[in-house]
């Protein structure tokens, strides 16, 4: 049996950084760290911790097998985490932008807003997270009101997929919502226009054109201020926000509050509006602007040139670093991405119980769950849609090969690791104070009986 493996996670500057200080960063978090970002959220060590086993072989595997020439390999599982580990969540992020593509959006054409807001005002979202849902919600009211207003057309539905966002260029927090918006309104009840001639390529059938009124180009202005209102009216109903403080900000010559428009995509350009999906699922940072300098592991974090510190990097210690990314974990259960409009679930379960079968738009690679022990269906698509490998195309002679095998029992994953040479001991435990060696190391038997198998393979 030979092993194979895409990747190795360990040598990532990220999981070095997580693996060395770690536990240092916990044990330093309540002096250091707390004032600034609040107490230790339980999603953080949890998301940490699978992070740091995430690709490791010794937590189990599934061996895949050629029957015509015997070659295999073992495939590790995976942490499913998402807007922190940067393999799972790149997955998620393709998986999710093409159903986005494929089963959300219209044949219409869209624009990409993004709606900030100044930085005095983002410490009570980052103190208070229950308001980052309300951030949302009251997003989708401004755009609803401004398309509205702008097409005199109060019935009109709008179609809007809002991606929210707490990080900045550097790892601050920035709450921020960036918003895949129809270019326009739909009209409820008009008769659809005939579907568009199929997408070469496309799974699905073509989509028929929904009534829709487009958009002119009308200023931006108006739809900033609503912003800025709702937003401060939010804060003022949590009594949050002093009346003194409100002031302030109304007399501002500049708001604090940005608002940026994209240019109109028109629905035949799927490569701009499949990009633009991308961006707004983006990870908080990635790996590839990090580097760790020794020694004392500083982490230089490289990005876009910024005017404020004249500079394009910022260098953290490891604790410093780890608190900065870990700012970002959303809370368990967090929706980060949300469907409005006519793109609502509930609207879009409504149209499709009302279409013919064969025009019926099902997510890709949705089908009855399988069997705890074996990984989806989905999983081999995913993975050469991402990396362009066939994970079950023999390397040897490309004949198909197939999963024989799930191994998660920790004696068995041990004795085949150590088999093959790629077993690491881990270091001896010093013995308690006051009781006298020798004393016996006893490994941790904590493995998820329900593993992942869609999210393993990277760079």
């Amino acid at each position: 049996m030979q092993l194979y493996r895409a990747r190795n996670p360990k040598q990532s500057p990220l999981w070095q950084c997580a693996h060395r200080h770690y536990a240092e960063f916990e044990e330093v978090y309540p002096e250091q760290y707390q004032p600034r970002y609040g107490f230790l959220r339980p999603i953080i060590p949890e998301v940490v911790h699978k992070f740091l086993d995430c690709g490791n072989l010794e937590r189990g595997f599934a061996r895949i097998r050629c029957d015509h020439c015997e070659h295999e390999y073992l495939l590790a599982f995976s942490c499913k985490s998402r807007w922190f580990c940067p393999s799972c969540h790149q997955k998620h992020v393709l998986t999710t932008a093409r159903f986005i593509i494929d089963a959300v959006l219209a044949p219409v054409p869209h624009r990409h807003y993004v709606l900030a807001m100044p930085r005095m005002l983002r410490p009570y979202f980052q103190r208070h997270r229950h308001l980052l849902k309300r951030l949302c919600a009251l997003t989708h009211e401004c755009l609803a009101q401004y398309l509205r207003t702008a097409l005199d057309c109060p019935n009109g539905i709008p179609g809007i997929v809002l991606t929210l966002h707490t990080f900045g260029e550097y790892l601050d927090f920035h709450p921020h919502v960036h918003a895949l918006v129809a270019d326009g309104l739909f009209l409820r009840g008009a008769p659809p226009q005939p579907p568009q001639a199929p997408t070469p390529g496309s799974r699905l059938p073509p989509k028929a054109r929904p009534a829709f009124l487009p958009l002119p180009e009308t200023p931006l202005k108006p739809l900033e201020e609503l912003f800025r209102a709702k937003v401060i009216n939010l804060l003022v109903e949590e009594k949050l926000l002093p009346v003194e403080r409100v002031q302030v900000l109304y007399s501002w010559k500049h708001s604090g509050f940005n608002l940026h428009a994209g240019q109109r995509v028109p629905p035949e350009n799927k490569a701009d509006l499949q990009d633009l999906a991308q961006y707004i699922l983006r990870n908080p940072f990635s790996v590839e602007k990090m580097t760790l300098e020794s020694p004392g592991d500083l982490v230089i974090y490289r990005s876009r040139l910024n005017a404020k510190i004249n500079r394009n990097f910022e260098v953290f210690s490891p604790t410093d670093f780890l608190a900065a990314i870990t700012q970002h974990i959303p809370n368990k259960g967090a929706q980060m991405v949300r469907y409005y409009g006519w793109y609502s679930n509930k609207m879009r379960g409504v149209r499709q119980r009302s279409l013919p079968p064969q025009l019926v738009i099902r997510r890709p690679g949705v089908s009855p769950p399988p069997p705890l022990k074996l990984p989806s269906k989905r999983w081999r698509d995913l993975i050469l849609r991402v990396w362009h490998v066939d994970p079950l195309r023999c390397p040897v002679c490309q004949n198909p090969m197939r999963i024989i095998a799930v191994i998660d029992d920790p004696r068995v994953v041990e004795k085949i690791l150590r088999h093959l040479g790629a077993w690491h001991d881990p270091p001896p435990r010093p013995p308690p104070q006051g009781v006298p060696g020798p004393y016996t190391y006893e490994p941790c038997d904590d493995v998820d009986p329900t593993p992942d198998y869609e999210n393993v393979l990277t760079d």
